[in-house]
């Protein structure tokens, strides 16, 4: 009776696409606190390897690469917080938090590795030195620790790409503003390819990462959908919706 009452509750825990139980404090805990322990480092990184960056006008915030790391690092942070009490209400804003910045990172792994196979100064500028081990650390990980945290441990999300493209663009036009902005004060930009590509190529950077981050987020749906199962017609829970994945 107590293990039939044991497995009633944590089937009620989660969606019935999610594949593994979470909020848990097995490995969904481990998962978060992999992810949350290699964040903090890439931070201790920039702090201990300081460059013309740390003296500049919105120190490394400057760069989408560390903004993407900051929000994160909060996310697993939740989730991890979720994990250690068993919260449905923090595992909905992990999962709330998690359908802004997964796709983000997607975006920035693509950006990132597809502008340094072309020539790496267009991402790095000559003063900027980043050995591998961090080079990873930024701009790869987070990507693939989200992707875990959603595929296996996340209900599946229900924006449509309509509203994906517009959280996308605002995303996008706050960057571009931030940046402008830092410009103004350091004489620079964060990434070179920003004064390569003047101020229409600027414009045409941001619309076509904005559509690439909105598709990211209709390929991870559909990744999601391949690798848990698409459900069936009936009506399907918001991410991390109380009833469907944990106790009030």
């Amino acid at each position: 009776m107590a293990s039939s009452s044991a497995l009633a509750q944590s089937l009620q825990r989660k969606h019935p696409l999610q594949r593994i139980s979470s909020p848990s404090r097995g490995f969904s805990a481990v998962v978060h606190l992999l992810g949350l322990t290699s964040f903090l480092w890439s931070f201790k990184y920039m702090h201990d390897n300081p460059n013309h960056a740390n003296e500049a006008y919105g120190w490394h915030f400057q760069y989408l690469t560390v903004l993407g790391l900051s929000l994160s690092l909060i996310t697993v942070a939740c989730g991890l917080l979720a994990d250690v009490t068993l919260s449905p209400r923090i595992f909905l804003v992990k999962n709330l938090l998690s359908m802004c910045c997964t796709p983000l990172e997607v975006l920035i792994s693509i950006l990132y590795w597809g502008l340094r196979l072309i020539d790496e100064r267009l991402v790095i500028p000559e003063w900027a030195i980043i050995p591998l081990n961090a080079d990873i650390s930024f701009h790869a990980i987070p990507a693939i620790v989200l992707m875990i945290d959603l595929l296996f441990l996340s209900p599946p999300w229900t924006i449509t790409i309509l509203p994906a493209l517009g959280l996308s663009s605002t995303i996008a036009v706050l960057y571009w503003f931030w940046v402008e902005r830092c410009f103004k004060y350091n004489g620079w930009y964060p990434y070179p390819i920003f004064e390569v590509a003047g101020f229409g190529g600027r414009i045409g950077v941001f619309t076509i990462s904005a559509v690439v981050m909105a598709l990211s987020t209709a390929t991870l749906k559909w990744l999601y959908g391949r690798v848990n199962g698409f459900g069936t017609n009936k009506p399907v829970s918001r991410p991390g919706a109380l009833k469907q994945n944990g106790r009030f």
